[in-house]
């Protein structure tokens, strides 16, 4: 169970994970962790998170969707140089501009390989194709950029190529008030305390109280977890859900 209140003044963000390897479960997407524990850190919520296949309208329908509705949107998988990466193509059709080989990005990648830019075939070419207008975001690891356009930050599916794209973006992403959280460990099953969470919520509506059964060993238990942005307010919900325990 979950009680929260949004605060409209927050920025936030949507996560889309592009891959048809994703949703065959062939492969686990870590990225989502990764980038919700970034933003938490600096004040942005991560409102949403899709995840649609290798399919040029489907990721142009929900780029679409998601940038009209929040403050910023990320992207995971589908700039690679093989035939079923087509993200750079359908952000470019999102925002109806071209797409082309840009000369920096072109530099920056040659700089992976032993024989600089005649290096670049057809495959890698594609790495450096991004849509007009678009600013580049380093890849220290591969050299293949991503990018991003308006607010909409396109990057690796690679989980060690994307995290260190989020930590190159961060300062510069415009955050609020940190989202700060607290547990308490009750040895009761939800149903129990579910009321007395739902009042508890009511009357401090500013952030989400969260409840999490657990069994362990035979044991029913739920772990209660309250996120607020102001410290005091924080303080004041742990004190009364441990009188509560």
């Amino acid at each position: 169970m979950s009680t929260a209140s949004a605060n409209v003044t927050q920025p936030n963000a949507a996560m889309l994970v592009i891959g048809d390897e994703i949703l065959s479960g062939r492969t686990q997407d870590t990225n989502t962790q990764f980038i919700a524990s970034k933003l938490t850190g600096v004040g942005i919520n991560l409102a949403e998170v899709r995840v649609v296949s290798d399919s040029k309208d489907d990721i142009v329908a929900a780029v679409n969707s998601l940038r009209m509705n929040h403050t910023y949107v990320f992207t995971s998988g589908g700039i690679g140089p093989t035939h079923d990466d087509i993200t750079a193509d359908a952000i470019a059709h999102a925002f109806k501009v071209g797409l082309s080989v840009r000369e920096d990005a072109k530099r920056l990648l040659s700089t992976n390989y032993s024989d600089g830019e005649s290096s670049l075939n057809e495959a890698r070419l594609k790495m450096a194709t991004v849509p007009d207008g678009a600013v580049l975001i380093d890849n220290p690891i591969s050299k293949a950029p991503g990018f991003f356009l308006e607010n909409v930050y396109v990057m690796a599916g690679v989980p060690s190529i994307f995290e260190v794209m989020v930590e190159s973006l961060l300062p510069s992403l415009v955050g609020g008030t940190p989202l700060l959280s607290v547990s308490v460990k009750f040895l009761k099953p939800e149903s129990e305390i579910a009321k007395k969470l739902e009042i508890l919520a009511v009357n401090f509506p500013d952030g989400s109280i969260g409840s999490y059964p657990f069994n362990f060993e035979g044991n029913h238990g739920t772990n209660v977890v309250a996120r607020y942005r102001d410290k005091a307010t924080l303080k004041v919900v742990e004190d009364k859900l441990k009188k509560m325990r």
